[in-house]
């Protein structure tokens, strides 16, 4: 894995871009909280075809810009996660070379597909690219470990397991392509708030039961048995934050084709699987002329 391996190229000028897609949680298993306060996890995670764009021009001074569809909802440019990402990285590298990035936003924010710690590993790609450190250098995994939880799994976004508190990150796992459709209802939803909901106090472990085992290599009929045996244990406490996560699920359930509708991370997005991709465009095509306020984008989670 290197920053042009990840979906980086070179451009005209000498800049460097990298896709960040987002990622999807097709399970999210919630095994316990730790003394710390942490809550310990175990995930399948899967990434669209589909998400943000870093590009970075070297220079001597850090620098972001924010622009495109969501950039307005990104927040405060000094409190983006590119920004500090790049300097945990220069933090651990003497004389890292850096320059400006231009963030263009697509994924909606506080929505549990990852976009900022997707846009914060794609900036760590592209510095590795830029100062030729190895895809294994224990340097970029440590910044992306400080940089927040999801931000390590999406340092080569492919599918794969995730556990701890997410600094745990298992080999590539090579998924059965799913057609999908991604939505967000439009409400931002606060992480903290539905760990909070869930109600586990330090030290208790879940009731529920553990991750079933992942085979390196599924046949597309074991990973849906899988997907069936699987949940993710922040819905129902995400649900009474915002109702209207009940609404999305339903609408999903109910366009043909779909055989399975669940909530990604943390919400409000919400993802359909579908049997075919010409499904799931149809699907995607229906719910936007249903709900004109949602997000709704057509994609494949590999």
């Amino acid at each position: 894995m290197n920053g042009l391996q990840a979906g980086g190229r070179w451009m005209a000028g000498g800049a460097l871009v990298a896709r960040a897609p987002a990622k999807v949680n097709l399970s999210l298993h919630i095994l316990g909280r730790r003394a710390d306060g942490f809550h310990a996890l175990d995930s399948l995670v899967a990434f669209a075809g589909f998400g943000d764009r870093l590009r970075l021009t070297p220079g001597d001074a850090l620098s972001l810009s924010v622009e495109g569809p969501t950039a307005q909802a990104s927040g405060d440019v000094a409190d983006n996660l590119v920004l500090m990402a790049a300097r945990a990285l220069q933090q651990r590298c003497s004389a890292l070379r850096a320059g400006a990035f231009r963030l263009t936003k697509r994924l909606p924010v506080a929505a549990g597909v990852g976009g900022g710690s997707s846009d914060a590993a794609a900036a760590l790609r592209l510095l590795a690219e830029l100062n030729g450190i190895p895809a294994d250098d224990s340097r970029l995994l440590e910044a992306a470990r400080a940089s927040g939880s999801d931000v390590p799994v999406c340092l080569d976004p492919r599918a794969r397991r995730m556990a701890g508190t997410g600094e745990i990150v298992g080999p590539p796992l090579h998924l059965p392509a799913l057609p999908a459709v991604l939505v967000n209802p439009g409400v931002a939803v606060s992480t903290p708030a539905v760990f909070r909901a869930l109600g586990l106090a330090p030290g208790e472990d879940a009731a529920s039961g553990a991750h079933p085992l992942v085979s390196a290599a599924p046949t597309p009929e074991a990973l849906w048995s899988l997907l069936r045996e699987t949940r993710n244990d922040l819905e129902s406490p995400a649900l009474r934050i915002a109702p209207v996560i009940a609404d999305v699920l339903a609408a999903l359930r109910a366009r043909p084709g779909c055989r399975l509708a669940r909530m990604s991370g943390s919400g409000a997005t919400v993802f359909g699987l579908f049997d075919t991709r010409s499904r799931a465009a149809l699907a995607s095509r229906e719910l936007q002329r249903l709900h004109p306020a949602w997000w709704v984008r057509a994609t494949v989670l590999r």
